[in-house]
């Protein structure tokens, strides 16, 4: 943080400021990938499995407005999915049983 403050007020270097322009012209761009990809490959998923379309999660590479119209789509729209039967919980079958015996 002091080298922050010792920056800002001297004058600054022209080759420093170079340098850190062209590390933050090549840090943000990777960065923004990477978040783009944390959020859509989820929608991704999400979508395959409510019915949609997969590539709709392509509206995530709009930051901001693209996943709020992805998500009020997903909210808001009837799923195409059948729902899961409830689970049939089944005995195992018993051995056969033994004839009763003859009754006098």
């Amino acid at each position: 943080m002091q080298y922050l403050a010792f920056f800002l007020l001297s004058e600054p270097d022209p080759e420093a400021v170079k340098a850190i322009l062209l590390t933050m012209a090549v840090l943000i761009p990777i960065i923004i990938i990477v978040v783009i990809a944390i959020v859509m490959v989820p929608c991704w998923f999400i979508l395959k499995k409510a019915g949609f379309s997969p590539w709709l999660a392509l509206l995530c590479i709009i930051p901001s407005l693209g996943t709020l119209v992805l998500l009020y789509v997903l909210a808001f729209s009837e799923w195409k999915v059948v729902p899961a039967p409830p689970p049939v919980w089944q005995q195992p079958p018993y051995p056969q049983q033994p004839p009763y015996p003859p009754q006098a």
